[in-house]
């Protein structure tokens, strides 16, 4: 039994909806996050995803969003790793993205024109036994994903970490497989350095919405997602630093 899902991220300044269509033990279903709250449904309903944009009609959420042109990485976030058979594979479709459109939430309408989006898939049989997961898109050409989790390979276990840094149309990548070095990572700060480069992330989880998860090929477990908190990230190369950002419109999960 194997899952595999999407992940669809859309924000404007104030606000946050993601959309995270999915097939778990054959059965399909969408799961519907915003601030204020989130949402099951089973079945995909007359919504239709795509790299040029989304048509929502499930439940009583209803609208149209158009993606501009995406930002897909240089290659797989999975490294080398793509070649081995995993527990959980994690893929980025775009990093950043502009969006035209809007989302009507049982009466409450998202003008999402001018905002932003990110798209990521994962597929496999569970979610990693403990992990962190951070997105986040800065409105100064920057957008920054992250994951540090538990993972078995083989009879033994590891922690792995994927990250990108897009910055000013340049893609800075740290990796397990790159030889990056976790120096911290916990609810509220990572710290990463690979080689020249240094990132520190420091957040301020809220309060977050239940959302279930695969495990063992069903979607059994429970999770806990923040889909915007505050954090302040900083990247430096050797002792330059190359930026120093901040926003509330984070999303964090965390199970550790």
């Amino acid at each position: 039994m194997k899952f595999n899902g999407y992940y669809f991220k859309h924000e404007n300044k104030n606000k946050t909806i993601a959309f995270i269509p999915g097939i778990c033990d054959s059965k399909r279903f969408t799961q519907v996050v915003t601030d204020e709250k989130a949402y099951w449904f089973d079945g995909f309903g007359g919504c239709k995803f795509s790299e040029k944009g989304a048509v929502i009609d499930i439940g009583g959420i209803r609208g149209r969003i158009n993606y501009g042109k995406l930002t897909p990485l240089k290659y797989d976030i999975m490294g080398p790793f793509k070649y081995f058979p995993m527990e959980c594979r994690h893929g980025i479709v775009s990093m950043r993205h502009e969006l035209s459109g809007s989302v009507n939430v049982n009466g409450e309408v998202i003008d999402l024109n001018g905002g932003l989006g990110y798209i990521e898939k994962d597929s496999g049989v569970s979610f990693p036994k403990s992990y962190l997961w951070f997105q986040c898109n800065f409105a100064q050409n920057c957008s920054v994903s992250l994951s540090v989790a538990d993972i078995p390979f083989y009879g033994l276990n590891f922690k792995g970490c994927i990250c990108v840094v897009y910055y000013r149309g340049r893609e800075y990548r740290m990796a397990t497989y790159l030889g990056v070095r976790i120096l911290c990572c916990n609810s509220e700060k990572v710290v990463l350095n690979q080689g020249k480069y240094m990132l520190v992330v420091n957040v301020c989880p809220r309060k977050g919405h239940d959302l279930p998860a695969p495990q063992n090929g069903r979607m059994n477990r429970i999770i806990t997602e923040c889909l915007a908190c505050p954090v302040r990230v900083r990247f430096y190369e050797k002792d330059r630093l190359l930026f120093d950002l901040q926003s509330d419109r984070a999303s964090f999960e965390v199970s550790i």
